[in-house]
């Protein structure tokens, strides 16, 4: 079983070649988390143009901050955490982030909404739930992104998006029942 030194040590010698300023480690580097980060972005971001833009700028700041990478963690998260920042500083600036307006509002949220999924939930495709998260408003869609398919827990969220933890879960609550509504109309 792999240990966290294992993941750590995960593409060091592509790393140390980029701390080189080795082009050909960069493009083997950018070759392996470049999807992946892609498909971050898009379900972040929602439009292609968007997700390509904050992916080459997220990669301008990978390859820019890369001498400071020091292997405490492992490579991919700390790409991820790039790209998620840019991905964050991108909809701040298009300003179309959920505020935290009224932060008692936020504090509590419906037990329901961790019940486990009906089983005809279970029978979607993956096509029908990728169209369906892209329908969410962009602050849902966030959230729903970050904790459910990048494994954030709600106090990391609030710190990355700046709003409170309440906001971040009533914002996931809404983000689940909007999305399962929306996977009802598919059907």
């Amino acid at each position: 079983m792999p240990t966290a030194a294992d993941y750590r040590d995960t593409h060091r010698e592509l790393v140390l070649g980029c701390q080189r300023r080795d082009r050909t480690a960069q493009r083997a580097l950018y070759g392996h988390y470049a999807k992946p980060m892609y498909n971050l972005c898009l379900r972040m971001l929602r439009h292609a143009h968007d997700a390509e833009d904050v992916l080459q700028v997220a990669f301008v700041d990978i390859f820019g901050k890369i001498e400071t990478f020091n292997f405490d963690a492992s490579i991919s998260a700390w790409i991820k955490r790039i790209v998620v920042n840019r991905c964050i500083d991108h909809l701040k600036k298009r300003r179309l982030l959920t505020t935290d307006l009224d932060p008692n509002r936020h504090d509590s949220v419906d037990e329901a909404t961790n019940a486990e999924p009906a089983p005809e939930a279970l029978k979607l495709s993956v096509e029908q739930i990728k169209r369906a998260t892209l329908q969410l408003s962009e602050g849902y869609r966030v959230v729903l992104s970050l904790y459910l398919f990048e494994g954030y827990d709600h106090e990391e969220i609030s710190n990355i998006l700046g709003i409170s933890v309440g906001t971040s879960k009533s914002q996931y609550s809404r983000a689940r029942k909007r999305l399962a509504a929306l996977l009802n109309d598919q059907k």
